[in-house]
Formats: C-alpha cells, structure tokens, sequence
C-alpha cells in the first residue's frame, strides 16, 4: 500500500465555492479514487507524481493519500465510518446532497429455517396486498416485488434462504435494510434459524421476528421467545429491543401487523436516497429468454432507471429498450428500492453485480474494458484473512474486528472455545464470533465467511467437500484442531504476528528405477522419469509398493550415459545416485519434491 510520508500542499481550484464532502474507505485503489472523482485516472497519477508518489492504476492508497489528491479537486473527504453488528449499511451516495435525499421503501428480506413457513408468509403478503386493493395480480415471478400497506411501500427480496443473502454479500452487495426471521410456533429455534440470526448479525441488519403457525394446537410462543433470548434475540416485551409479531401465514393472521412493524422500523432507520440522480442498483438474478435475450432483475438504489439510459453491469453493457414490474408490466421509469427488470443488455450479468448509468455507448465499452483488466482483486482490503496475514493487516489499520466461525464436534466445546477466542482481544482488534455450531464445515460457514472476510475455525470436526472447494477457489482458511489449547495458541500467535511460516510439499517429478549398477561401493539406480523432471541435488523419497523406505534423500549424482547433466525430464533414461543410501531396488519409485513456503 502508497502512503503518504508528508504529502505536500494541494492548492483548491481557483474560484471553487463551497467545499464538498465525499466519504473515502480506509483503503481504495488509483482507479476507484478516479471513478469516485469522476476524473481521468491519468490525471490522479500526475497529481501522485507530483507529490513524490510513484503509482499504477491498480495501486492502493491508504486514506491520507487519497484525501491529499481529492483536496486538489475541492473535496473535503471524510473516512467512510464501518457499521457495527446492529447497524444498517447506507446506500447513499457519497456526493449526494442533503435537499435531494427522499425517504425510500424499506428492502426486506426472509429467512428461517426450511418448513417453517418462509415461501408461504411471503405468498400471503402478496395475496393481502392485491386483496386491499393494488390493481392486477402477480403476474410474474423477478425474485422480488413491492407491496403497499397503508400508502407505503415496501419490497421484498424473494431470496432461497440465508445461503443467497450472503452470496450476494459475498459479491459485495450490501442491498437488505430489514431482515424478517420466520420461527415456527410448534418447532422453535433449529439450526438454520440459529445460522440465519448469524448471517443477518453479520450484515448488520436490523431483525424483526415472525413467530409463524399460531393457529396450530401444539404452538407455543413463549418457548420460541425463551430460545430467542438465549440465541441473543430478546424480544420487545421481555424487555429487549427486538420486533415480535405472531403470525400464520395459512390463515392470513398478523400479516397487517407485521408490515406496519416493518415501516416502524424503516422510519427509525431513516432510509433515505436521490432519485434525481443517475440510477445505481444490484442485479438480483438474471437469465436468458430465448425471445427477448438478456434479462436482468435489479434493485435500484439510488437515481432513476429510464427506458434509453445507457448502463454498465458488471462487464457487460447496453441500452435499456424497456422496463418491467414485479406484475410483467412496462413502466417509464424506476426510483429507489424499485425492483425493475431490464431488457437491453448485451450478455446475461452474474447476481450481485452493480449497474451504473454512463452517459453514452463509447463511455459504457471503456467502462467495461476496465473492469475486464482489472478482474482480480485491487487491495489487500478485500482479500480473505488468513492467520499469516492477519498480523499484517491489524497493522496496517485494514483489520480492526476479526470475523470467526466456529464449528466443533459437540456443544460443550463451544463456550470455552469462544470465551478463550473473545479474551484474545487487543486495543488494535477486536475477536468476533459472527457464528458457531455443531457439525461439519458447510458451504454455508464459508459463504458467510466470504462476506464478512472471516476465517473458519473446525475443532473435532473436517469440511465438507464443497466447502473445501469453495474455500480454495475463494481464499477463505479453514483451520482444523483436536485439542483446544492448539487453537487457542495458534489464534494467539497469528494476532501478534509470531506464527510460524507454513511450507507445502510440490512435487517435481517422479521415476521408477529399471535397473541397479554397482559403481565404487555405491549402487546406482538406473530410471526412466514417468513425470516431471529429476535435478541434481534434489529431494526425494524412495517407495516400495505401499511403503516409503527412505523419505527424504538427496540426488547425489545425475548421469545420461557417462555424462553430468544437471536435470532429466519425463520420457527419458538417467543415472541416480542417492546420497547416503545403497538399498534402491528395482521396481522402486523415485519421487522428487520440495518445499514451498505458502505464507
């Protein structure tokens, strides 16, 4: 990362008038600065330059740096302040004005666990809203929709579960202010309620409990409440501060309730955007229509979607020729917090893609061209933590909460586990456990680790397939341990930058050995190399069917015919001698490796 040692005096542009303001992260990129700025990112290179700073278009500046340069433009720029567990995350726009802000609908989003009533609540808001009187029906399914209660509206995010929520946080897609927690009356809290209350905490979302299927004989509210609190949920009338509203979505009972809760909420969290500026949104989903191409489904955040705007998503690109609402009807325009979908782009977007308006067709391709050249993260920022670099990030100011799952074998280990990990805290970062369970790693854990830049800790238990997969293609460190005081060590360690370095085994080459030849005292193998290659000094271990009979050797010498070479290569015959080894034989395999240093 650049930073700024005594950067030297930008002067304001002449005739500027009052300075505005523009929110910054601790840490972004040449290019996002310019793209925040609305410049030539040439133009923020020379002004680096000019202030002894050498830098790319891919360089990362940390916060001082990139308030010197946008001081030069007549900004004042403030640190963008991180949400704590609790809080909403703002859509706004960094340069928006205050008089232009408008309350927006509220985005909500359903989770639970599965039978618990999640699709069936949704279904009957829409059938409540269409029976109080809003004209047509659902006529189209676009994964979300907006209701109206009381000249209000509100739109809902028709998710599958937790797992899509995060995913789309994973993409970097911050686009939920409200979470609705579905608990069935006559089954209380399971684990995937427990893993939804995690993912919601870790968004920093507000939650509102739908404590569904009153209407059954063997319900029982109470209970749920008791599970709540002891999950951290303590609602309203036990003397917490969060929403709970019973409900059956079968019979239609409290669905009125639950909305007007749902806007008492979006008022405390003063939900606000511009709608006069340029539309900013998120794809939901898309796909393919074999008579109409490219559809994409986007939640407009902020500005104004129109029919004939020119927008970037992701890296595709296009003009949009019409807009549909949740009802399949064309609409003239869509405002903030509108699901809209979008008929016009050039190849099918990934969800959780960001849509910007661009003024014309040349400056959308040069968008896109961009993005394309810079597809692999930009900052260390937005990287994974691992335990090897955690120490390095805490110091640099990028890590000031450590995100952790924990998974163990049985619920006992837990709660030493998470005191031990809590009590690691240091004035620089602060240990948090955004989720624990029992049971193996799934793609779930890593998930939310993805989005909330976590690490996953596993005692007594391993990983599942996918998940390992996952974690691999997505960086994510998975950490296994049998005994706790090894956790809780290695933790220790990796906060104050004392862990060992981690070396993996690469394998080179391997050979099997056709033939023995005695040559002063000494016994040469005589080997075809099957993989690889083989180099003189090189490590290797001997194998004997199942059985490694020397593990770690060395290439004392290395002949083709009566000739030193320094390497041979698959395919051909060679000579090895093994350095302070006589009992190769034939049929035995030679594999050569070495060690690398991963972290």
């Amino acid at each position: 990362m650049v930073k700024a040692g005594k950067p030297a005096n930008v002067a304001r542009p002449e005739g500027a008038g009052a300075v505005q303001r523009i929110e910054l992260p601790n840490s972004l990129a040449v290019r996002q600065l310019a793209e925040a700025l609305e410049v030539d990112v040439i133009d923020i290179i020379k002004r680096l330059m000019r202030n002894g700073i050498m830098a790319n278009i891919n360089q990362v500046l940390d916060f001082d740096t990139a308030r010197a340069i946008v001081r030069g433009y007549g900004y004042e720029a403030r640190l963008k302040p991180q949400p704590r567990a609790g809080q909403t995350r703002r859509q706004r726009p960094p340069s928006a004005d205050k008089e232009t802000l408008q309350p927006r609908p509220p985005v909500v989003t359903v989770m639970g666990h599965v039978d618990h009533g999640k699709t069936r609540l949704l279904d009957a808001i829409r059938q409540t809203n269409v029976m109080e009187g809003e004209a047509g029906g659902i006529t189209q399914h676009i994964g979300a929709y907006q209701v109206t209660i009381n000249g209000q509206k509100i739109t809902f995010l028709d998710t599958p579960g937790h797992e899509a929520f995060t995913n789309m946080r994973a993409h970097g897609a911050q686009i939920t202010d409200i979470t609705i927690l579905v608990v069935a009356a006559d089954d209380g809290v399971m684990p995937q309620t427990q893993e939804a209350i995690s993912h919601a905490r870790a968004a920093g979302v507000p939650i509102v409990v739908a404590i569904n299927k009153i209407d059954k004989p063997n319900a029982n509210p109470d209970l749920v409440k008791q599970q709540l609190a002891d999950a951290g949920l303590v609602v309203e009338e036990w003397g917490g501060d969060v929403i709970c509203v019973p409900i059956s979505a079968k019979e239609k009972l409290g669905i009125e309730e639950l909305l007007e809760n749902l806007l008492v909420v979006a008022e405390m969290e003063d939900l606000m955007a511009d709608p006069s500026r340029p539309a900013i949104g998120v794809v939901i989903e898309a796909r393919m229509d074999k008579a109409k191409g490219s559809l994409a489904t986007v939640l407009v955040q902020s500005g104004t979607l129109r029919p004939g705007d020119t927008v970037v998503v992701g890296t595709t690109w296009g003009r949009v020729r019409a807009l549909f609402n949740d009802q399949g009807k064309r609409v003239k325009k869509a405002e903030p917090a509108t699901p809209i979908e979008i008929l016009g782009l050039n190849s099918v977007p990934q969800a959780g893609d960001t849509l910007v308006t661009v003024p014309d067709d040349r400056e959308a391709q040069a968008l896109v061209e961009r993005r394309k050249q810079d597809s692999q993260e930009t900052s260390l920022a937005a990287r994974g933590v691992n335990l090897h670099n955690l120490h390095d990030q805490i110091s640099s100011g990028r890590v000031k909460e450590l995100n952790v799952i924990i998974k163990t074998d049985v619920q006992g280990s837990l709660e030493p586990i998470r005191a031990s990990l809590e009590r690691l805290a240091t004035d620089k970062v602060k240990v948090r456990i955004i989720h624990s369970g029992t049971g193996r790693v799934t793609e779930s854990d890593v998930m939310l680790a993805i989005a909330s830049k976590g690490l996953v800790l596993g005692f007594g238990v391993d990983s599942e397939e996918g998940a390992k997969r996952l974690a691999a293609t997505r960086g994510v460190d998975i950490r296994h341990y049998n005994v706790i005081y090894s956790l809780i060590d290695e933790m220790d360690k990796a906060l104050k930058g004392m862990l060992d370095p981690v070396y993996e085994e690469v394998v080179e080459g391997q050979a099997e050995v056709r033939a023995v030849f005695a040559a002063k005292g000494n016994k040469i193998a005589g080997v075809y190399v099957t993989q690889g290659k083989v180099s003189r000094g090189a490590t290797l271990r001997v194998r004997r069917g199942a059985e490694v009979i020397l593990e770690q050797g060395a290439v004392s010498s290395l002949k083709r015919f009566k000739d030193d070479v320094k390497e041979a290569v698959a395919g051909y015959e060679c000579g090895i001698g093994i350095k302070d080894f006589n009992d190769v034989q034939v049929g035995d395999v030679l594999e050569f490796y070495k060690s690398q240093k991963v972290t």
